[in-house]
């Protein structure tokens, strides 16, 4: 199910290459991940995320991967590919629209080339694929 998120229509009618399940899908992944690295900003502080909440851009894309494999199985590439997104690069493309639109932060040493070809989308998400079944109490 995806949410609503302020903001995110004006920033696919900027950016188009890219639907709007593509931007909510890497706010939930960005939450995802900073709960996996326990890097989760604590709630109604406000104000700038500190620096131990911030994930580097490799981490977002391990976190993006774990996330999607979890929410769609086997059909995460084609899901991403339906949103426009095919290769790593697209995900810095979305994060780098997101900060300029002033709904994501980033860090001085934040850069587009931080998401540049780390993982190939079909291996990743693909090539090697197992079903991992939750313990259950």
């Amino acid at each position: 199910m995806t949410m609503h998120y302020a903001g995110l229509a004006e920033v696919v009618r900027r950016d188009p290459r890219y639907v709007y399940e593509a931007y909510a899908f890497v706010f939930e992944a960005l939450r995802y991940t900073q709960a996996m690295l326990h890097r989760l900003p604590t709630e109604g502080l406000g104000g700038e995320p500190a620096a131990h909440h911030h994930v580097s851009g490799k981490e977002l894309l391990e976190g993006i991967r774990c996330y999607a494999l979890r929410q769609f199985g086997l059909m995460a590439r084609t899901v991403f590919h339906l949103w426009g997104i095919d290769r790593t690069d697209d995900f810095g493309e979305i994060i780098f629209n997101l900060v300029e639109a002033n709904l994501m932060t980033r860090t001085e040493g934040d850069q587009r080339r931080d998401f540049h070809a780390v993982y190939d989308l079909d291996q990743a998400l693909v090539e090697g694929y197992r079903i991992q079944l939750d313990e259950t109490d």
